[in-house]
């Protein structure tokens, strides 16, 4: 017989280095992952990262016959609790072989945790954050994933179902060309609305402000969305320092109605092209290709990871003109770029309004991802 599986929570470097590892292992005959920046990865679970300003946290190793079967995480998320006034907790950072003793003795030790701090409402995977990638890919395992987006196994769904976890929300993925040809009543549409609107690029000379601008305009257009926590001002700015190193001005734009900033976008190059074939490692000589490729626009995908329209003009046809307005100067600045294709991530199910412009502009939801609930 096997042995027993064991499960330890992390405490030292060594364990961390093995959490952080434990992909490479699992993933290995998967041709469609893609290794993460290792140093983005330290950075996440170190004490700089904001989001354990307000949130509480451990990680657990799987082990079976001595050697790491699984990982997962649990999450108390102060923010998450005074939002909605319940005793909510996340689980996160799952991965596990096909081996349902290993994943229900990593649930199991989660939702202990979580119980002996009052949870009585669990969702997940959450890595660690609403605002962060999140989501067990359901469909779409063939592609490799872009930027800041999360990768599965394709049992990961039902070791988690045999747990007694249901389906919460599924998030789309969307697949964009940015040649596509605009349809005509979005031109109709923007034209009717010129007068009150303008585009500009980000003004990097006062960066701060921008990004407060930024974070105002989020937090208010996703006030409502299922699952929504407000980014605070440290976490916005930690999102902006990693934006201000790799982005030119024009691929962040910002619509403004009668002079107010009502609506923006951010498009990232996918710097996944690039940590595949450096195997995510900046050392010894992977920060120059990174350097060299981002130099001369070698980089051919990307990824719309933020945007926002503010409430009051949302389910409005001035807000459909003003999504339609970012999407698509954002489409025109990365086409001058050689970008050729974007992601657009996530959307939710329920988002009609989003969905229903994507698929007026031929995209193909080409990916989902699935948020698992479950009461305790």
């Amino acid at each position: 017989m096997s042995a027993a599986v064991t499960v330890h929570p992390l405490s030292s470097r060594k364990d961390m280095r093995t959490f952080i590892g434990l992909p490479r292992a699992l993933y290995a005959d998967d041709p469609a992952w893609i290794p993460p920046l290792w140093l983005e990865r330290r950075l996440h679970f170190s004490r700089f990262n904001p989001y354990f300003k307000h949130a509480d946290w451990q990680g657990w190793l799987a082990y079976r016959d001595g050697r790491p079967a699984g990982r997962i995480s649990a999450q108390v998320d102060e923010l998450h609790r005074r939002q909605y006034h319940e005793a909510t907790g996340h689980f996160g950072l799952f991965e596990c072989e096909n081996d349902p003793a290993v994943a229900a003795a990593l649930v199991r030790t989660a939702e202990e945790w979580l119980s002996e701090r009052g949870t009585t409402q669990v969702t997940g995977p959450f890595n660690f954050s609403i605002n962060q990638d999140c989501g067990i890919l359901v469909e779409g395992f063939e592609n490799p994933p872009v930027i800041m987006m999360p990768h599965s196994r394709s049992w990961y769904g039902q070791l988690l179902e045999q747990q007694g976890y249901v389906p919460a929300r599924d998030l789309f993925a969307y697949w964009s060309n940015t040649d596509f040809e605009t349809p005509r009543i979005m031109h109709n549409l923007v034209h009717r609305y010129s007068p009150r609107t303008r585009l500009r690029p980000l003004n990097r000379s006062r960066f701060a402000a921008e990004m407060e601008i930024l974070r105002d305009i989020f937090n208010d257009a996703w006030s409502e969305n299922w699952g929504f926590v407000p980014f605070t001002q440290e976490e916005f700015a930690d999102v902006g320092t990693s934006l201000r190193l790799i982005l030119p001005d024009d691929f962040i734009q910002i619509a403004e109605v009668d002079g107010e900033p009502a609506a923006f976008i951010v498009v990232l190059p996918n710097l996944n092209e690039i940590f595949g074939d450096i195997d995510g490692r900046l050392l010894p000589l992977g920060w120059w290709h990174l350097m060299q490729r981002l130099r001369k626009r070698q980089i051919r995908t990307g990824r719309v990871p933020l945007m926002g329209v503010r409430k009051r003009f949302q389910n409005t046809p001035l807000g459909t003109a003003l999504a339609f307005q970012v999407c698509d100067r954002a489409r025109q600045r990365a086409l001058e770029r050689d970008i050729r294709e974007v992601e657009m991530s996530w959307i939710l199910e329920d988002n009609k309004s989003m969905r229903s412009i994507l698929d007026a502009i031929g995209s193909d939801a080409y990916k989902r991802y699935r948020v698992y609930e479950k009461r305790l």
